[in-house]
C-alpha cells in the first residue's frame, strides 16, 4: 500500500477491486478545505474511464506488473499459448487481451505481455507484421482511376485491402492496429 501522493501517471492500481492504469493525476489545493488529488483511471479489462477524488494521505494499492517479450506458439480455444523467451515457461493468454490485432498473429512471432503475478492483464501484438498474399484477384489495366484497391487473402487467412499492383506470392506489410496495408516488402 502507498499514499495517493506517491501515485504517478502510468502506474497500475487496484481501485475498487479492478485493475486500472493512471492516465491523469492532478493535485488540487482549494482555498477552503484540505488538498486532494483528482485522478482519471482507465480500467484495463473494459477500457472505461473512471474519475476519482483521493485525499493526500489516502491509501492506494500500486500493483507490481512485469512486461516481457513472449513468443506466440499456437491457438487453443479462446486462448493463445505463449512462451517466455528466457525461462521457456508457457502461459495461456486470452485472445480478448490482444483486441483486434489478434487475427494477425503468426506462429513464432514475438508479442508483449504484461503480467501481475501469474495472471496476464495486458497483451500487445507487434505494430506491423509481414504477410504473404496467397490469393489476389487479377486487376485489369484501366479499371479505375488512382488509388484503387482490391481484396487479397493472406497466408493466415485474413482478408485485407491492397493496391491493384499487389499479386499472389507478394509479401506485404500490414498495420496490426488498423488492419491496413502499409507497403510491399521485397
Amino acid at each position: 500500500m502507498a499514499k495517493a501522493s506517491e501515485t504517478k501517471v502510468g502506474n497500475i492500481l487496484r481501485y475498487n477491486g479492478e485493475l486500472v492504469t493512471v492516465t491523469e493525476f492532478i493535485h488540487r489545493t482549494p482555498g477552503k478545505g484540505g488538498a486532494f488529488y483528482l485522478g482519471k483511471f482507465r480500467n484495463i479489462k473494459t477500457g472505461k474511464i473512471v474519475e476519482a477524488r483521493l485525499g493526500t494521505d489516502e491509501q492506494v494499492e500500486i500493483c507490481r506488473v512485469e512486461t516481457n517479450d513472449f513468443q506466440y506458439l499456437y491457438e487453443e480455444g479462446d486462448y493463445f499459448v505463449v512462451m517466455d523467451n528466457t525461462s521457456f515457461d508457457q502461459f495461456n493468454v486470452a485472445k480478448a487481451l490482444f483486441g483486434p490485432s489478434a487475427k494477425f498473429l503468426k506462429e513464432g512471432m514475438n508479442v508483449i505481455v504484461s503480467m501481475e503475478g501469474e495472471e496476464p492483464i495486458m497483451a500487445q501484438a507487434p505494430n506491423f507484421v509481414e504477410l504473404e498474399i496467397t490469393y489476389a484477384e487479377p486487376a485489369v489495366k484501366g479499371d479505375t482511376s488512382s488509388g484503387a484497391q482490391k481484396y487479397a487473402t493472406t497466408e493466415i487467412g485474413v482478408e485485407i485491402k491492397v493496391p491493384l499492383f499487389v499479386h499472389q506470392g507478394d509479401k506485404v506489410k500490414v498495420d496490426t492496429r488498423t488492419g491496413e496495408y502499409v507497403e510491399r516488402v521485397k
